[in-house]
């Protein structure tokens, strides 16, 4: 799985890194710094694959981004949408992210075996991710109606935010799920890192299918009695699979629902947070529409970076390769230091396409330099968050006997949604945008 220019890219990181290893050998100077290097260099495979996914995946998220930007007529006739939005949004990577991790670690312990069917690993898994993703679409419409309801926002009825969201969340799941399936197998057959890829194209692929899923679904709204009456067959429908769900599945589909759902709902509140901040900005983002703009692949990018270091150290708890302990051991600040080069890059690539795009849709921007150093800023204030939320969700998870693949990833990515968004706030009022 390599391009040409991310072949180029991490030739040339390779080849930098191997003269600055042996000149710090010779001189024994910041053997930290050499460990870090060497790790970086052994490495250099998860490195080139997580570059071409994050690349990806931004290249993805930016038409999410262009798309939000479109959307600044519908966000101010429906009060309340771009409170649902990054929610949305964080709930498919939530549940497909997590999806990816164990699929991810199916195939490290040989039990992505045969044929699809409902009893096999990959069906109960995907059995469990639909049930999610239905149950979630009315739970955040409930938690999005209450907590406006509490800050004091205008927002449209409760029975419109469950239309919108469960058709925005039935259409984009398909998308999502149809994408995780075709790169499991294509990482099965290629032996590609499902670690290092998943997160990244899973999050971009959930980024461009829930927004406009999400337009699809205000179509569905107007009239209020019959509004009425579908949201509340939608509440019905979805009470009805949670029970499936919890009683009914098989015992792995069960088990991940079951340790699922309350890290999701923690996901939805943190999503929903994060949407009733952009909605109180809503008048700033709209005029600067950049900034609107960045805020999909800002998010995304956390949530994949996030996510290759929950994947990553998920499969090596499995593995006894990584131990469970209150202080980050070596192997797991190694792993570390791989999301810094990760988010020092993708931060960067992140700030200057989105005002690229900006520039060619003719969008307002706060320039090139200034939307960099909005970026980056925010970006680094993320990547300390990252390390430290994916590390101690991963290893409590697997301490207390949960499945790290059903907590760490969605921990971090829903975490992230919320504290992304205040980073980004930060680097704009930093810069002065």
């Amino acid at each position: 799985m390599a391009s040409f220019p991310q072949s180029r890219l991490t030739a040339a990181i390779a080849g930098a890194l191997r003269p600055a290893i042996a000149w710090l050998s010779r001189r024994r100077r910041l053997p930290l710094v050499r460990e870090v290097l060497s790790h970086w260099l052994r490495e250099r495979s998860t490195v080139r694959q997580g570059l071409l996914a994050l690349t990806i995946g931004i290249g993805i998220t930016l038409v999410a981004g262009v798309i939000l930007g479109a959307m600044d007529g519908l966000l101010e006739e429906l009060p309340g949408l771009l409170v649902l939005a990054p929610a949305a949004i964080g709930m498919r990577g939530a549940i497909f992210g997590a999806l990816g991790a164990r699929l991810g670690t199916g195939m490290l312990t040989g039990q992505i075996q045969g044929e699809f069917s409902r009893d096999s690993f990959l069906g109960q898994n995907t059995e469990a991710a639909g049930i999610l993703s239905l149950v979630t679409a009315v739970l955040l419409a409930a938690v999005a109606k209450g907590l406006t309801g509490v800050l004091g926002l205008e927002v449209i009825a409760f029975t419109d935010l469950v239309i919108v969201s469960v058709i925005g969340a039935v259409l984009s799941s398909l998308v999502v799920m149809g994408v995780v399936i075709a790169l499991t197998r294509s990482a099965e057959r290629f032996r590609w890192d499902m670690d290092a890829i998943g997160t990244p194209i899973i999050s971009a692929s959930a980024d461009i299918s829930t927004l406009p899923a999400l337009i699809v679904g205000t179509f569905a709204i107007g009239n209020a009695v019959v509004s009425a009456i579908l949201g509340w067959v939608m509440v019905l429908a979805a009470a009805v699979a949670t029970v499936y769900g919890l009683r009914r599945s098989l015992d792995l589909a069960r088990r991940v629902i079951q340790e699922s759902l309350p890290v999701l709902l923690f996901t939805a509140v943190m999503g929903v947070l994060a949407g009733t901040v952009l909605e109180a900005r809503k008048e700033t983002l709209i005029s600067s529409a950049a900034l609107l703009v960045a805020v999909p692949p800002f998010i995304a990018s956390s949530g994949a970076i996030g996510g290759i270091l929950s994947a990553r150290l998920s499969s090596q708890l499995h593995l006894g390769l990584v131990e469970p302990k209150a202080f980050p051991g070596r192997p797991a600040w190694l792993e570390g230091s791989l999301t810094v080069l990760f988010a020092v890059l993708g931060y960067l690539a992140v700030g200057g396409l989105t005002h690229l795009a900006a520039a060619l849709l003719g969008y307002g921007s706060p320039g090139l330099l200034p939307m960099i150093g909005i970026v980056f800023i925010a970006g680094m204030l993320a990547v300390m968050l990252i390390f430290l939320v994916g590390y101690y969700a991963a290893t409590a998870s697997f301490h207390f006997g949960l499945d790290p693949d059903n907590v760490s990833i969605p921990l971090v990515t829903s975490t992230m949604d919320f504290v992304g968004i205040l980073c980004l706030v930060v680097g704009i009022l930093t810069v002065g945008a």
